[in-house]
């Protein structure tokens, strides 16, 4: 089917797949872009596939056609790609695996997204997040995850909760602290870990500091103070992948 108008009732509701919102309501979320769509169609996430009305792209899932005008109406980038998906978003599952990264506050999507396609990347068995980290359905954390956001199980926790619950399974939990910590290329690997990262601003909230067993700090210049949270856990997660 062609859809031409953006008063259609579906095409309304795809434009609130653009808030959390309604996104946690109806358990969906939109794509944006072949490469993203591919990844969703191959990791098994991907409902009905959303064409611009003259574009081909043969998979076999339910199909249906856009005009331009309601693409852009639907789209939040300035230059839309012309193939969306409708994905289901993944269950929450229990089953954490051995290497964890715990993550406090992380509010830029793409700093989400990139920590997402660094967690796959090294390996990373599942990702805990707090309620006030960024939703990772977020369209710019999906297009900065690079699909990887498939990949891998992403659980909402109390971090109070979920850290001594994993301390109780025998997990070393890492904290991340520029002082009193041990520098992140001399850290021997355990075989049940979990690292937490914070927020942009305020790294760690001190609280879940105090239930770490380690503080892990990065190495760097000294004419340099600090790293992007992305870039921080990426080398983090380089090394304990080693």
């Amino acid at each position: 089917m062609l859809y031409t108008s953006t008063e259609n009732k579906k095409i309304k509701d795809l434009k609130k797949l653009n808030t959390k919102k309604y996104r946690d309501k109806v358990g969906l979320f939109l794509v944006e872009g072949k490469h993203l769509v591919l990844e969703a169609y191959k990791t098994g996430y991907l409902q009905e596939l959303l064409l611009e009305q003259n574009e081909l792209f043969p998979l076999p899932i339910p199909t249906n056609y856009l005009s331009d005008n309601v693409i852009r109406y639907i789209t939040e980038v300035e230059s839309p790609s012309t193939v969306f998906g409708l994905c289901q978003k993944p269950k929450e599952v229990e089953k954490y695996g051995n290497r964890i990264l715990i993550l406090d506050s992380i509010q830029d999507p793409g700093n989400l997204g990139t920590i997402i396609r660094s967690a796959v990347a090294f390996h990373i068995d599942a990702i805990i997040i707090n309620q006030n980290t960024v939703d990772p359905y977020n369209p710019k954390v999906i297009r900065s995850s690079q699909g990887m956001i498939f990949h891998i199980p992403i659980i909402v926790k109390d971090l109070y909760e979920v850290i001594p619950e994993l301390e109780n399974r025998q997990y070393k939990i890492y904290g991340t602290k520029v002082t009193h910590g041990k520098n992140i290329k001399t850290v021997e690997n355990p075989a049940k870990f979990a690292i937490i990262m914070g927020n942009e601003g305020q790294g760690v909230e001190e609280a879940l500091l105090e239930l770490c067993d380690e503080y892990l700090y990065i190495e760097m210049d000294e004419r340099c103070e600090s790293l992007n949270v992305g870039v921080a856990t990426s080398i983090i997660l380089y090394e304990l992948d080693k």
